[in-house]
């Protein structure tokens, strides 16, 4: 089954240093663009940055997950075990910051999942996991 690209946009309050991130971080490639947002193919989706005035600060929300305080909201992609492996350590050598560093949770369980978190630099933050069994992607 073909899955079709979501869209997704989200504010960002620095648009040159966010196109930096998703291009040279993420590994995006750019699409369109005006001087107010920035198309990506993000791993086949279409995500955009829209500038948006910093406001003030939000109170950052979380849900306890495997004993850790998951983002909320966030937003990611599930990838292959090997793809992810390759995508943290890549993210581990560019330094980058993590909210939860790539580990495996559930583990023996159904949804036994690798997941890492990490925000973009407006604090948009990122969730990439890879599933033991990709079967169990939507398992209860």
């Amino acid at each position: 089954m073909k899955i079709q690209p979501f869209h997704l946009t989200i504010p960002v309050d620095n648009l040159e240093t966010c196109r930096a991130f998703y291009k040279e971080i993420i590994g995006c490639k750019e699409g369109r663009s005006s001087d107010h947002w920035v198309d990506f193919d993000f791993f086949g989706h279409q995500l955009v940055i829209h500038y948006q005035e910093k406001k003030q600060l939000k109170t950052e929300a979380s849900n306890p997950v495997d004993g850790k305080h998951v983002p909320v909201p966030h937003f990611g992609v599930v990838l292959t075990m090997e793809q992810f492996n390759d995508f943290s350590a890549a993210l581990i050598k560019r330094k980058v910051k993590f909210i939860i560093e790539p580990y495996t949770r559930f583990k023996g369980e159904t949804g036994e999942q690798s997941t890492m978190f990490f925000k973009d630099p407006s604090g948009n933050a990122l969730e990439f996991k890879a599933f033991k069994n990709i079967d169990q992607l939507f398992a209860s």
